[in-house]
């Protein structure tokens, strides 16, 4: 190996390490639409991706990784690691959670139904599946992304991923570019499943 390769390589191994971006459970949390505080991810209202109520109380108890989706995207084969990954964790209180979003490149353009038939056709999604939403700040910012974005991190491309505790709080962030398979976000997982 060349000193050259060598510090490519242990270059490459501290951005994985900062990857994991871990964020305290104590973050200021958004204001409901009521004027109540959201203290938890699993108090938050949604809808499933085709329209219908997405009660997201019904994984409290479970750890969740929340990952902001798009169909045409060069991270889009992810969503092959990610339903590895809901599928190896069967019968665990865990569950990927798919929020789709145009927010970058318009890589996400489809009604839902097209998103849901690509979803199955191409990767055969199982985990559940939300309806779109804007993760960037400002006034047209979903309310899940408003309370993920208390942790201090927001998407800054698609499929990046929160690792959401049994509790509905915000234990860890990976970027995009880290995948379903890393051991960082893995651990981070395996974690929040031993708390």
């Amino acid at each position: 190996m060349t000193k050259q390769s060598a510090y490519a390589a242990a270059a490459g191994l501290v951005a994985v390490a900062a990857a994991a971006l871990f964020v305290s459970a104590t973050a200021q949390q958004p204001r409901a639409s009521s004027g109540g505080s959201v203290t938890s991810f699993y108090d938050l209202k949604t809808n499933t991706l085709l329209g219908k109520p997405g009660n997201l109380a019904q994984y409290r108890g479970k750890v969740s990784l929340v990952v902001n989706v798009a169909s045409k995207c060069g991270f889009t084969p992810q969503y092959e690691g990610l339903e590895k990954l809901q599928r190896e964790m069967t019968g665990k209180a865990f569950n990927v959670l798919g929020f789709p979003s145009n927010d970058f490149g318009g890589q996400e353009p489809g009604t839902a139904e097209e998103i849901a038939t690509f979803c199955k056709l191409t990767y055969d999604v199982t985990f559940p599946m939300f309806e779109k939403v804007v993760t960037t700040a400002g006034s047209n910012q979903s309310p899940i992304y408003s309370f993920l974005g208390q942790s201090g991190q927001l998407p800054a491309w698609n499929f990046a991923k929160y690792v959401i505790d049994r509790k509905g709080q915000i234990v860890a962030f990976f970027p995009s570019q880290v995948t379903p398979e890393d051991p960082q976000l893995r651990d981070a997982i395996a974690k929040a499943l031993g708390n």
